[in-house]
């Protein structure tokens, strides 16, 4: 469904022929969560996807003062899908935010520096197309409680898969089938208990025309996750990648269940990441394979490594976004925290996947930059990496002083592992980065200083600073008999 309308037309066509009674509207806010709003279908018209439809942008996160408001939803009839969790039949639009008064895109609107980054590398000439495969990871709990007051804060998870439910004796059946810290990686049932939520939950994205690869339990215990998209064009993408978290999250729900894209829930076990596969074509050629070089490698995929490589500090504020990624980020946990290339290697932050070689394979080509997390926005974080490569080829950096490290780089000897960087160790080190190092993201106008003030402020004052002053309850652990 996604994908398959081509003109407004063509939406008012569907609309009719499907029933559709409300037509329900979907723009992503800067932090990078899904906001709508809904009309009667009967209301919507081909006027609307030009003119748009009003809203108040002051009342979502980093967009509009209230002094300027007023701003536009313009649906993209191409993003167009029916709801499969409304009762009432719904049709869902995805749409690009426009200012009232010049009719230009609007600047802080995420998906609009999407479409931008795309047209960037198209009018350099290096390549035509850029695709992109995230491997989200994702947790489904039983129960989730917290709380955050000045005299209490804490929560609460549950899973019927959690290991500290093995010793459980509360009257009811307890079957003993639990899963093991870091042992949840492709266990069949009985220990994997959520098979048919992520079965169900890959169908209905297919129904909704995200084409899905495969389904299977990760690492941790408690429920982790994964469902594989194939890949696709970045924007798109970025759109699947908020259809994905729409899906999963309303399935779980369904199911009595709760799902969460959080980097770190769970002390003591692997995080959820979003390592993001990507190459560049060119007339239908992948420019990233080369048969004679390291792992298949063209030297323009070298380079585009060392331009991810040589900005991830800053490329991780906005991958890796939230105090929460940097849970994630340390080492053991098959967490990338060591700045280097590799091929087959899941502790660096750049793995070659090598399943397929030979020139019959050119096409499955590509680099996976795994440091990101699925509390990134997709839109703005597909854009930065883009950004980040094509500046590695344009200035021809030397990705030789990144590796290749083909060994595992937390059994290093000291004086060894001294010598390959770390990625940052907290969101505060990630945005004095990005404040730092951000000329390469303004090229082509593809972000905007104001976008990136916006964003450093936005995670200073609501996110950083907020986790900063509040007590934690280690804390208490450590000092109360101080």
């Amino acid at each position: 469904m996604y994908g398959s309308c081509t003109s407004p037309e063509h939406v008012l066509d569907l609309i009719r022929s499907r029933g559709i009674q409300i037509v329900d509207l979907r723009f992503t806010d800067l932090p990078g969560t899904w906001q709508h709003a809904s009309l009667p279908a009967s209301q919507l018209s081909l006027a609307d996807f030009e003119r748009g439809i009003g809203f108040d942008g002051s009342s979502i996160r980093g967009f509009q003062a209230i002094e300027e408001s007023d701003m536009l939803l313009v649906p993209d009839p191409t993003t167009a899908f029916i709801d499969p969790f409304a009762a009432v039949p719904t049709l869902v639009m995805i749409c690009n935010v426009v200012d009232p008064e010049t009719r230009q895109p609007y600047a802080r609107d995420p998906r609009y520096v999407a479409q931008k980054a795309e047209r960037y590398l198209r009018d350099l000439g290096i390549a035509d197309t850029s695709f992109w495969g995230p491997e989200i990871e994702f947790f489904i709990f039983d129960h989730v409680s917290y709380e955050v007051l000045p005299y209490r804060m804490g929560f609460a998870i549950d899973s019927r898969e959690g290991y500290w439910n093995s010793g459980r004796n509360d009257g009811t059946p307890n079957l003993g089938y639990t899963i093991r810290p870091k042992e949840g990686y492709f266990p069949a049932p009985p220990h994997d208990t959520f098979q048919d939520i992520r079965s169900e939950a890959a169908l209905l994205l297919e129904q909704i025309g995200v084409p899905v690869e495969m389904h299977h339990h990760e690492v941790a215990t408690a429920g982790q996750g994964e469902i594989d998209m194939r890949r696709d064009t970045l924007t798109a993408m970025a759109d699947k990648v908020m259809i994905y978290k729409y899906v999963i999250k309303n399935v779980a729900r369904k199911h009595g269940c709760t799902a969460t894209f959080m980097p770190k829930p769970l002390f003591g076990d692997n995080g959820n990441g979003m390592h993001t596969h990507q190459s560049l074509w060119r007339d239908g050629t992948n420019l990233f394979y080369a048969a004679c070089h390291y792992a298949e490698l063209s030297e323009l995929a070298l380079s585009y490594i060392a331009g991810l490589l040589t900005h991830v500090d800053a490329l991780l504020a906005l991958t890796s976004p939230t105090t929460n990624s940097y849970k994630r980020l340390v080492p053991h946990y098959e967490a990338p925290v060591n700045v280097a290339f590799s091929k087959r290697n899941r502790s660096a932050c750049i793995r070659i996947p090598m399943y397929t070689t030979g020139p019959e394979n050119a096409a499955a080509k590509r680099v996976e930059f795994r440091p990101p997390d699925p509390s990134c926005n997709p839109y703005l974080a597909f854009a930065a990496m883009l950004m980040a490569g094509l500046d590695g080829i344009q200035r021809r950096l030397d990705a030789s002083r990144f590796g290749p490290l083909d060994v595992n780089t937390y059994q290093l000897p000291p004086e060894q592992a001294a010598q390959v960087k770390s990625v940052p160790g907290s969101l505060g080190a990630a945005l004095e980065a990005l404040e730092r190092d951000h000329d390469w993201l303004l090229e082509g106008n593809v972000f905007t200083r104001d976008l990136l003030e916006t964003w450093v402020s936005y995670k200073r004052e609501k996110e950083l600073r907020e986790v900063e002053v509040r007590p934690h309850p280690y804390e208490f652990y450590l000092y109360f008999d101080i």
